[in-house]
């Protein structure tokens, strides 16, 4: 093998080697990261959301030129919640409550006052909460109301207020880190929130049925209490009549699902372009490769009739081209890895920054995707410079 390569290794460029490195490390590098970055970043999409089942919607109507300035067109009638319970592809309907009087809330971390602000809480039936009865529970009369908030309101802590005040930032595993303070009633009396949780899908303050019915009375016993919003848990989401229903009537869903389903198709629309752009990259490289290998061939053609007419075998002969498209395979695939894993570093620093909650991965999918490419390369490569050293060694029998 040794005197073979020293015999065969002149002519060859490498010049015409480095540029097939570089190309070959360029496409690598932009089909990995693709792969990669798409792994790293779709569970932010696609997480089903702790507290809520991914078959339940929330819908309210839509609001249009026929509202009142009251408002009061928006609500939920009886005889509107009866008519979605019935049918088929609704297995159960729930209200949203609203608590009919006024609520300032404060929030903190770690003593520092971070939120001070009115807001409106409410509430759900207890079985539309998928979370320990146990933690979702109040008991009345007591100050310890337990709470689940939307996501967005911890986003903007972690993304504005953390960064520029040098505190902590709060994942799922850190609730406890919150103090939230409920301040109601013309009263002002003082309930502590026990915050369990983040939800993606909800919009407003998430608190026990039980407390909102029992606060209902002792504030605001005059007020009625009408559902602006409903949730549903349905047999079959697909349903096109559920659609066509929901546009009858003048109701929608709220835009979360939506908007997360066109995010997560435009961003395997963009990975795919980048992954499609990197590939073809790669096969250029590869065919590059190829031409430098054949011209190679061409030039030490006489040589190589030599060693056939010699008794070498023709796989022996090609062994050394191969062992180059080999070699060369492998130290891409590996400086490849190691820019990756220097990318990912850089823009997971970011995404965490952005997504506390999200467990951070491994370089797996990287991984497999460049043994896969270079098992298939290094396979084609063997094949192919086998059949280029075969034909010589049967254009030499030809001319016997």
């Amino acid at each position: 093998m040794t005197l073979l390569w020293k015999l065969l290794r002149h002519h060859v460029s490498k010049g015409q080697l480095a540029g097939f490195f570089l190309a070959n490390l360029l496409g690598m590098v932009i089909v990995l990261l693709g792969v990669q970055f798409y792994n790293d970043v779709a569970p932010v999409f696609t997480a089903e959301d702790s507290f809520m089942q991914p078959d339940d919607i929330i819908v309210a109507k839509r609001i249009g030129m026929g509202s009142t300035l009251s408002g009061r067109a928006s609500y939920f009638s009886a005889d509107e919640e009866d008519e979605l319970s019935a049918q088929p592809y609704v297995k159960q309907v729930g209200r949203f409550t609203m608590a009919q009087y006024r609520v300032h809330a404060a929030m903190g971390v770690q003593g520092r006052r971070i939120l001070s602000t009115e807001l409106y809480i409410e509430s759900i039936p207890d079985e539309f909460v998928h979370v320990d009865k146990e933690q979702w529970h109040y008991e009345e009369g007591t100050d310890v109301v337990p709470v689940i908030l939307p996501r967005q309101y911890i986003n903007v802590y972690n993304f504005g207020y953390a960064q520029a005040n040098s505190l902590p930032k709060i994942s799922d595993g850190l609730v406890g880190m919150i103090d939230f303070d409920l301040q109601v009633g013309a009263e002002h009396d003082v309930y502590h929130g026990r915050v369990i949780g983040f939800s993606n899908r909800l919009s407003s303050i998430l608190v026990p049925e039980s407390f909102i019915r029992w606060s209902n009375e002792r504030y605001a016993p005059q007020a009625k209490a009408q559902p602006a919003r409903l949730i549903m848990q349905l047999s079959d989401p697909s349903d096109r009549r559920l659609t066509q229903y929901l546009d009858d009537h003048g109701y929608e869903v709220e835009e979360d699902q939506l908007t997360t389903e066109k995010t997560l198709f435009f961003l395997r629309l963009i990975v795919t372009i980048v992954i499609v752009i990197g590939a073809v990259i790669a096969l250029l490289s590869f065919y590059i490769l190829l031409l430098s290998i054949f011209l190679l061939v061409q030039k030490n053609a006489g040589k190589m009739q030599n060693l056939l007419l010699m008794g070498y075998a023709p796989q022996r002969v090609a062994r050394p081209y191969q062992w180059l498209a080999l070699g060369m395979s492998a130290a891409v695939l590996i400086v490849a890895l190691v820019v990756v894993a220097i990318l990912r570093r850089q823009y997971m620093d970011v995404v965490e920054t952005l997504f506390p909650q999200l467990q951070e991965g491994s370089l797996l999918p990287a991984l497999l995707t460049g043994l896969t490419l270079f098992v298939l390369v290094s396979i084609i490569n063997a094949g192919i410079i086998y059949r280029k050293i075969l034909s010589i060694w049967h254009a030499r029998e030809s001319v016997a």
